[in-house]
């Protein structure tokens, strides 16, 4: 296996006082049809070694639950036409900021803890607080994402949801390789760790690691990661 990190990324970075290699796997464009533990087993069960642990992006995750829709058949509603006027745009992807998107945020947390958080963020925000709103409204509603002109084909046109249950489905994915298993969200915004197969892998350790994104956050069709220290 050649360790070829992503452009602009390093292949080893420091944590907690150890250095740590981050090999990106490149895997074929992963669709519902597949299934995660398969996709796993397929590009990087003979490349880990024993104590490596397996970072997979939440995005292929997702999609294989079939939890990302073509924003063609998502039809928002009024209040996700005004709710997303008050949504900060960020360069690094959607997030909310799009009414395909805040539609499913919508449907998956329910209109009244939409607007319950909503009230929170507007509440707190003139005294600096931020994340408020994701941290009111739960269910990893910070993951869902939608179309973005980098994002690969056919997806440069759907809007997706978090992945459902992925503490259950590390623990599928390490139960099949043997290796411990962190499902990820990582942006050049920062880290959220969406499941883990062990409590013990922290959320301060998966931030280190992962820090810069070595799954890159462009077209690298590279959505899982080997990490392991040296």
């Amino acid at each position: 296996m050649e360790k070829i990190p992503n452009k602009g990324k390093n292949l080893i970075i420091k944590a907690g006082g150890k250095n740590y290699e981050r090999i990106p796997i490149r895997t074929h464009v992963i669709q519902e049809s597949d299934d995660i533990v398969d996709v796993v087993v397929k590009y990087a069960g003979s490349h880990l070694l024993k104590n490596d642990i397996l970072f997979v992006s939440e995005r292929v995750v997702a999609i294989t639950q079939g939890r990302a829709f073509p924003i063609k058949d998502i039809h928002p509603s009024r209040l996700a036409k005004f709710l997303v006027k008050f949504v900060h745009k960020s360069p690094y992807g959607i997030g909310l900021g799009s009414e395909w998107t805040m539609e499913l945020a919508i449907r998956e947390a329910g209109v009244a803890r939409i607007l319950f958080a909503a009230f929170c963020s507007a509440v707190t925000k003139p005294f600096g607080l931020r994340g408020v709103f994701y941290k009111v409204v739960g269910k990893n509603i910070n993951a869902i994402d939608g179309p973005c002109s980098y994002t690969l084909a056919p997806f440069n046109e759907y809007a997706k949801l978090g992945p459902s249950n992925p503490n259950k489905v590390a623990k599928e994915i390490t139960a099949k390789i043997k290796n411990q298993c962190v499902i990820i969200d990582a942006n050049d915004l920062g880290v959220n760790v969406l499941g883990r197969s062990d409590k013990k892998i922290s959320d301060d350790f998966c931030a280190a690691v992962f820090k810069d994104n070595p799954l890159g956050q462009t077209t690298e069709q590279t959505p899982l990661c080997i990490v392991r220290a040296i």
